[in-house]
C-alpha cells in the first residue's frame, strides 16, 4: 500500500482527537485523502510521548528552526520544558515521511509542531514555523498549512 501514499497530514486534520485539548481540527479533504490511502496521518506531539489532553505548549522565542539548532526552547503554560518531546516527535514524523518517500505535507496551522508560516506565542500569532515543519523544510519536504 505504501506505493499509493504520497502525502503526510497532521492527524488532527483527519478527525483524530489528538490536539492539546483532546479535540480534532477535522478537514474533510484531508480525511478523504487518508481514507483513500493517499496520505498518512501523524501527530508529532503524540509521537514525542505527550498525552491527550495536554498542557498548551508554545515556542517562547524564535521558531522551530531555532529549537532544532538548540537556541530556543518549548514550554508549557505551566512552565514545563517540553522541548525534548517536540524534537523527538519531529524526528519520528520525519522517519515516517522518509519511509513513505513523502514530498509534500499538510500541517495544522499555528501549532508549535505543525505550524507553517505562523505559530502562537503568548496567545498571539507570530511569523515562524513549528518544529516538525522546520525539520521537513530542511529535509526538502514541501509543507502547506491547513
Amino acid at each position: 500500500m505504501s506505493h499509493k501514499i504520497q502525502y503526510l497530514v497532521s492527524a488532527c486534520l483527519c478527525g483524530i482527537p489528538c490536539r492539546f485539548d483532546g479535540k480534532s481540527a477535522k478537514d474533510r479533504r484531508m480525511e478523504k485523502m487518508v481514507r483513500l490511502q493517499k496520505a498518512v496521518p501523524t501527530c508529532p506531539e503524540i509521537l514525542g510521548g505527550l498525552s491527550v489532553p495536554r498542557e498548551r505548549i508554545e515556542i517562547l522565542q524564535g521558531d522551530g528552526k531555532d529549537v532544532l539548532s538548540g537556541s530556543a526552547s518549548v514550554f508549557s503554560n505551566r512552565g514545563h520544558n517540553m522541548t525534548p518531546f517536540l524534537v523527538q516527535g519531529a524526528l519520528a514524523s520525519l522517519r515516517i515521511a522518509k519511509k513513505f518517500k513523502i514530498k509534500k505535507a499538510w500541517m495544522k496551522k499555528r501549532s508549535p509542531s505543525c505550524g507553517c508560516g505562523q505559530i502562537k506565542r503568548r496567545g498571539k500569532l507570530v511569523k515562524g514555523d513549528g518544529i516538525t515543519v522546520a525539520l521537513f523544510k530542511r529535509e526538502g519536504i514541501k509543507v502547506e498549512p491547513r
